[in-house]
């Protein structure tokens, strides 16, 4: 089991990649974990937890931000502020799906994989989750009873 402790360092959140060069062909940096031991893979997987679960503190303070700025609702702050995070968790994602296929491949630590790649599930559960109940609460739906109205909405 990896634990981490105070006096270990922390694992930078992009460690200094080598730049590819114009000769190889690639536009693109190297990825900077390639060579990484599995436990700095496990410990960034951690940090991108801690980032995603600032992000949701982010969408609930936003929306109830939203939700008391009422009468005159402030959406494009609201809508700011989901977007900001939404650019959050998509950078995160990639990243934990970037470890995922390092585990998978490479490092051949499939049941390591697995476990990111379910963690990776259910972030996306969560978040689909938490964004279907705030808009169930937004104040233009709140009093709606129009049930297939409601269905249409939660579909989109």
């Amino acid at each position: 089991m990896i634990t981490e402790t105070a006096a270990e360092p922390t694992v930078p959140a992009v460690p200094a990649a080598e730049e590819a060069t114009e000769a190889s062909g690639r536009k693109e940096p190297a990825w900077p974990w390639k060579d990484a031991p599995i436990r700095t893979l496990v410990q960034r997987i951690y940090q991108l937890q801690a980032e995603r679960a600032q992000g949701f503190r982010r969408l609930e303070e936003g929306h109830r931000q939203y939700l008391r700025s009422g009468p005159d609702y402030d959406f494009a702050r609201y809508r700011s502020t989901v977007h900001e995070v939404t650019q959050a968790f998509a950078a995160a994602s990639r990243e934990v799906l970037a470890v995922e296929a390092e585990l998978a491949g490479p490092r051949r630590q499939q049941l390591l994989a697995s476990h990111v790649r379910s963690l990776q599930e259910l972030e996306q559960t969560r978040l689909g989750t938490v964004a279907l109940l705030q808009l169930m609460e937004t104040p233009e739906l709140a009093g709606q009873e129009d049930a297939v109205q409601m269905h249409q909405l939660k579909m989109k």
